[in-house]
């Protein structure tokens, strides 16, 4: 088996190995282009070719996120036995690029190909970059905590990043455009892991000068989207010039990631005359239609069944009924896999406590139960790519308007450009809604057509109060998923300092009371939206204010929760379980990323872009998502409330500082024999300090496999 060159044999800056920050730029331009698409995803589905309405599009969603929060368990287990991390981080990368180049042809079947690329992608790339930033640090190193910090910063860079270009870039200039971008950003980070070490330094510095720049120019003209854009601007430059000179000292050691026995993967499989390795690039490959066919659930194959409960059955119980959308989507394709695999991991857990001792199946008990509140927070959180992305774009107020209409403009001939300020107004004799807005937005974008979005209107009583602007002082909806990684880089360092502050003065919370902590904040920031709603306009419009303080308080219960996930389950997971209790965690984030496409659903409003005039006014909608984010903000809260009353008894279950009663995995396995289970070595973002939650979101979940922030 190979060996990472020793700590002493590796050039270091800042006490860190200077292949660290290598892995910094790759992953933070793969971080750039799956949150790139992400932002964009749902708006996609819904105003672009496809036309599909809230739930359909939610649902494609669901079933996207979980698979690709469900990959990486596998990714990882084939590099950890035959492939290596740096093969497989490769053949990831060169999967998700070619995903997102086809994400910019209009055709369905084509976009459900695209989609599985990323996902198959995903779980080569994701678990082994985070795996090889593991073996830079012998085990025990007190300075691997650090280079994994350093390495979450590279994330959140770029999934603030991704939403403030692309985003941008896609809803203003095309979705093509957008998805384009994200294509160049993963294209980056593939080349910064596999060029000579100078073509790496001037991608790096390139890479990041250009994008700082589009970042110093691309954005609305108000000040708060100006502020965030110079922070990550800034940001990337100074962590460009940082790896610059890190590199210079030298790159990622030759022997990192390579696999672990290299004559398997020379020898024949089947008889057939190819290599293993051969072999699982050509199963790969052969795996992504399956997966196609699993998002879309067998969408281009009429004869087989879509669900394998009755639509009928289904209907009875009613459309929009609690027990008739979650049948629904369990039913579907990637439902029934989640639910197959989640209860046969149930029933394998349980008949193995009955073989542990006393001490090690209380440990586990409660890794159980931190699973499901670790569930039911993503599944939440995770409404910030669907529900609350789509809220954004419908019922928040984004524009910094220049004036509004008084009631001495009426009677007067006025000229405007069509903006959001013009929602549920009767413009030219029908009321604008969005669906309306953006039409005339593709049509003023196309040479025969330019100006459509401008008009002459003679001004009435009713748009007194309407406010004027022009399009570029309005914010475009997917860049508001910035906020929760840019939080991130703002606070997760301080909340490390924090908790090593009450931790070196005893009274640093314990794990089960820095949940309930995350899932109460949750749910007040679901509380702002819910209050939002509450106060809108008579337009049924939102004031930002309410987004920014929401997505503040959703990412401080982030950091509160999300960088002790793994680390829990490490630690208390017997140590010849651990890595099924791994692949446990994982499979529940995959379970809580389709759980909340379901919740999603009971915002769905729209029939479909291509319907016309298919999404109603604010003032209509404004209450559908309040309501559901109140109820939403209840239950995050209740749950933290139940988790703090839990909390002393999960504490003793915990049995800090005993031994396990004789118990394979006394040790502690995430320091030693568990660092090297699948998964344990790397955890993802959504696990670790400042880590980004879900994808990330597989990203922020960030994974996280997570949070995006970010993970997840």
């Amino acid at each position: 088996m190979n060996t990472p060159a020793s700590p002493q044999e590796q050039n270091t800056l800042f006490g860190h190995p200077t292949g660290l920050y290598t892995l910094f730029f790759a992953e933070m331009w793969e971080r750039f282009s799956y949150y790139g698409m992400r932002a964009l995803l749902t708006f996609y589905m819904i105003k672009g070719f496809l036309g599909y309405g809230d739930k359909e599009a939610y649902s494609i969603y669901g079933a996207y996120t979980a698979l690709v929060y469900m990959t990486p368990l596998f990714g990882g287990m084939i590099a950890d036995r035959l492939l290596g991390q740096r093969k497989a981080v490769v053949l990831g990368g060169a999967l998700m690029a070619a995903g997102h180049l086809f994400m910019r042809f209009e055709d369905e079947n084509v976009f459900f190909f695209a989609l599985a690329l990323l996902i198959v992608g995903n779980g080569f790339f994701k678990p082994n970059i985070s795996t090889i930033v593991g073996s830079l640090y012998p085990k025990g190193s007190p300075k691997r905590d650090g280079g994994f910090t350093l390495f979450y910063i590279g994330i959140n860079l770029g999934a603030a990043m991704a939403p403030l270009l692309c985003g941008y870039v896609g809803e203003t200039y095309g979705w093509h455009n957008g998805f384009g971008l994200a294509t160049f950003g993963m294209i980056i980070g593939l080349a910064v892991f596999v060029l000579p070490r100078i073509l790496t330094q001037i991608l790096i510095m390139s890479g990041a000068l250009v994008a700082a720049i589009a970042l110093f120019i691309f954005h609305a003209d108000d000040l708060a989207s100006t502020v965030i854009n110079y922070f990550v601007g800034i940001a990337l430059l100074a962590a460009g010039l940082i790896a610059i000179v890190a590199l210079q000292k030298g790159g990622l050691p030759e022997d990192a990631g390579l696999p672990p026995e290299p004559e398997k993967l020379r020898k024949p499989v089947f008889g057939l005359g190819i290599s293993t390795e051969l072999a699982i690039y050509l199963g790969t490959l052969l795996l992504v239609p399956v997966f196609a066919l699993l998002v879309c659930g067998f969408k281009p194959i009429p004869w087989l069944p879509k669900k394998i409960i009755s639509e009928d059955y289904i209907a009875s119980l009613g459309e929009n009924s609690m027990a008739g959308v979650f049948l629904g989507e369990m039913s579907t394709p990637a439902g029934l896999i989640l639910m197959i695999a989640g209860i046969g991991a149930l029933i394998f857990i349980f008949r193995e406590m009955g073989h542990l001792g006393k001490i090690a199946r209380e440990r586990l008990y409660v890794v159980l139960v931190m699973t499901f509140f670790s569930l039911l927070f993503w599944a939440i959180f995770e409404q910030a790519g669907s529900s609350v992305n789509l809220f954004t774009d419908r019922n928040v107020d984004r524009v910094n308007q220049e004036r509004v209409v008084e009631p001495e403009d009426v009677g007067k001939t006025i000229e405007l450009q069509m903006t959001q300020e013009q929602l549920g107004y009767s413009i030219g004799g029908s009321m604008m809604t969005l669906d309306r807005l953006e039409d005339l937005r593709k049509k003023a974008n196309a040479e025969a057509t330019k100006g459509a979005d401008r008009a002459s209107i003679v001004v009435t009583a009713d748009h007194v109060g309407m406010g004027i602007a022009e399009e570029k002082d309005e914010t475009k909806a997917s860049i508001y998923q910035s906020l929760n990684p840019a939080y991130i880089l703002i606070l997760g360092l301080v909340f490390t300092a924090l908790w090593g502050f009450l931790g070196a003065r005893g009274f640093e919370p314990s794990t089960p009371v820095k949940f309930s902590l995350g899932l109460v904040q949750l749910g007040l920031g679901f509380g702002c939206f819910w209050m939002g709603a509450a106060e809108a306009d008579d337009r049924g419009m939102v004031a930002v204010s309410w987004l920014y303080l929401a997505y503040l308080l959703q990412t401080t219960g982030e950091l509160c929760l999300s960088p002790v996930g793994l680390s829990m389950v490490t630690k208390l997971s017997p140590a010849r379980l651990v890595s099924t209790v791994m692949g446990m965690w994982f499979l529940a984030t995959a379970f809580s990323a389709f759980l909340s496409a379901i919740i999603a659903q009971f915002t769905g409003i729209g029939e479909g872009g291509a319907g016309g005039g298919a999404i109603p006014i604010p003032a209509e909608t404004v209450n559908t998502y309040g309501d559901v984010f109140g109820l939403l903000a209840i239950i995050a809260m209740g749950s933290g409330a139940f988790c703090l009353l839990l909390s002393p008894i999960l504490k003793g279950w915990m049995h800090e500082g005993e031994d396990d009663d004789g118990e394979p995995g006394g040790e502690d396995p995430g320091d030693e024999d568990g660092s090297e289970m699948a998964g344990a070595e790397a955890p993802t973002e959504e696990e670790s300090p400042p880590g980004q939650g879900q994808e990330d979101e597989a990203g922020k979940m960030d994974l996280p496999p997570a949070p995006e922030g970010s993970e997840t």
